[in-house]
């Protein structure tokens, strides 16, 4: 029990950390591009903890070696650059609403390939409240849901891909060191987006990392949401299992409203208030149903009730 709740505690405070992550990147893009941001975050993250968990282990598993890589090709760059090419050819709003829905991905591809957690009625139906949440507090009372197919296959791809890093996450999580699992993983994210980096022709400039509206930003992004932020996912996974932790990731957007509202003095309406209630419902659902409060067995008898 002291476990789930530890579980719970953590996952919150990660959905926190990472709800500010928006915010955050909203400034640096006025300094540095997607990539560059995305390869400096991971970056400092690894060196840290390089420098606080400094083992390396013999490679005698091929097999989970390619869990590892897949972990830092799904979770490590691949989500966040999928994330934001879909920003480019659609609306924030649908990307925000569509990445919203991995959780139901994940537990689907939970239960079909792995099959250690089952689907269950209150999940979903706490789910659907919870989704119905997401799009109040994305779309803000103008609900303006443009289709475009290209930017929009991109988001629920990116969806995709997030559920298949917290499967990989579920599978080796509990055989290694917390620091080892998020270490490696940064390690081959780094990796896999050095080809992005050719490709792409980026420049890195030392004096713009170290200017002061990019460094603070970019240890926010790194130590935190990338290196505690990571961590204490794997944490709640595998304390909550991987079904019961993503249901957080509701409250991503509702987090951001909020912080945005506190540090950008951005618009926070009813239908953003409303939405954040639907999606704390939600999760209260998928977690206990409708059955947590219950009657005592004293009030349901009838001569009990006829002396009060």
């Amino acid at each position: 029990m002291k476990e789930e709740v530890l579980g719970h505690l953590v996952a919150v405070i990660t959905i926190i950390i990472w709800g500010a992550t928006y915010v955050s990147t909203k400034f640096l893009l006025a300094y540095l591009n997607p990539i560059e941001i995305l390869f400096y975050r991971f970056l400092l993250a690894y060196l840290v903890l390089l420098l606080i968990y400094p083992k390396f282990k013999k490679l005698t598993n091929i097999k989970e070696e390619f869990l590892f890589l897949g972990a830092g090709f799904t979770g490590g760059m691949l989500f966040f650059l999928i994330e934001n090419i879909a920003l480019k050819y659609t609306t924030a709003a649908n990307v925000g609403l569509l990445v919203s829905i991995s959780p139901i991905l994940t537990a689907l591809m939970a239960y079909y390939f792995i099959g250690v957690e089952k689907l269950s009625k209150k999940f979903l139906l706490g789910s659907i409240l919870a989704i119905v949440g997401v799009f109040l507090v994305i779309f803000n009372g103008e609900f303006n849901l443009q289709l475009n197919i290209f930017g929009d296959v991109l988001a629920l791809l990116a969806a995709i891909v997030w559920a298949c890093y917290s499967i990989i996450l579920r599978k080796i999580g509990k055989t290694h060191n917390y620091l080892y699992v998020t270490r490696k993983t940064f390690f081959y994210g780094l990796v896999t987006l050095l080809p992005i980096l050719y490709i792409y022709g980026t420049e890195f400039k030392i004096e713009k990392l170290l200017s002061y509206s990019v460094l603070p930003n970019i240890l926010y992004l790194s130590l935190g949401a990338s290196l505690l932020g990571f961590i204490m996912w794997n944490i709640a996974i595998n304390r909550l299992g991987v079904v019961k932790a993503s249901t957080y990731i509701y409250l991503v957007p509702f987090i951001t409203i909020v912080i945005a509202r506190i540090i950008l003095n951005e618009k926070l309406s009813h239908f953003s208030l409303l939405g954040g209630v639907l999606i704390l419902m939600g999760l209260y659902i998928t977690e206990y149903g409708f059955n947590k409060i219950r009657i005592p067995n004293n009030l349901k008898n009838k001569a009990f009730r006829e002396k009060l």
